[in-house]
């Protein structure tokens, strides 16, 4: 039986919670590519990269609280880690689409023409395996209906007593939160100033200091699909004393990889 649990330092995110109605694909692939260098002919160097705002010391301080998010994932001794695993996987996903809605009409398929995370792009790919190149909007849209599929289905996440879990449920819960942090890495990699001028980021702070601290706990998303977005993990998570004690495989690979993407 799915069993809802109310516990302290849950994340609460004002906003009108808005979920598309676009189909049920269910499965998602990313792909690195290289940008080309835009220097001219003249010999000048090209412009620098772009400063990453997110990490500036000024904007990583800020949290809506400063519980410990370390204590607050572990499961509680009475709890089955199913439970525990549904319980909080369907509040990510009723959070996370909550804090993307805040800045949706900025993420249009005009200004997001692809769904990109710094130097990584993703694709989706359809129930019969057909390759989908996306703008984000759609990318997330798929990503929110699928998920919302999944947790309200009776037979995966079940509310009724005496109702197990599927033997699957562990891997669908892997594949809900790998969509729910690139929704997350592409809110900070491309939509940061529009969080900032709403006063956002520190929702979107300790929204992602928790969501990490869990899957890792868990390890639910593997470390290589995280890398891309190491270089903030270190700066949040750091202070929520996870930098060397994570989940075991996540966070010795993760604190010293600083941003570097590797070909998938």
């Amino acid at each position: 039986m799915f069993l809802v649990l109310h516990f302290m330092g849950k994340l609460s995110i004002s906003h009108n919670f808005c979920l598309s109605s676009l189909g049920s694909q269910t499965s998602v692939h990313s792909k690195t590519f290289t940008r080309k260098s835009k220097g001219k002919p003249n010999g000048k160097k090209p412009a620098p990269e772009e400063k990453k705002l997110y990490l500036e010391p000024e904007y990583t301080k800020s949290r809506i609280t400063d519980f410990e998010f370390k204590e607050l994932v572990m499961l509680p001794r009475e709890i089955d880690l199913n439970e525990w695993l549904a319980s909080n996987t369907t509040t990510f996903f009723h959070h996370i689409n909550l804090q993307y809605s805040t800045i949706s009409e900025f993420c249009t398929g005009e200004s997001c023409q692809t769904m990109a995370v710094c130097n990584t792009q993703y694709y989706w790919y359809d129930e019969r395996g057909k390759k989908i190149k996306c703008t984000a909007p759609q990318y997330v849209d798929f990503v929110m209906s699928s998920v919302q599929k999944l947790v309200t289905d009776e037979d995966v996440f079940p509310t009724k007593y005496g109702k197990e879990f599927p033997n699957s449920f562990e891997s669908l819960v892997k594949k809900i939160c790998k969509y729910l942090f690139h929704v997350l890495a592409h809110i900070y990699s491309s939509h940061f100033k529009e969080t900032l001028a709403l006063e956002l980021h520190g929702h979107l702070n300790t929204l992602y200091t928790h969501f990490i601290l869990f899957i890792r706990e868990f390890n639910l998303v593997d470390p290589k699909e995280t890398t891309i977005m190491d270089d903030l993990t270190e700066v949040l998570c750091s202070s929520s004393g996870s930098s060397s004690n994570g989940s075991g495989n996540g966070s010795s690979n993760s604190a010293g990889a600083q941003n570097h993407v590797k070909e998938r």
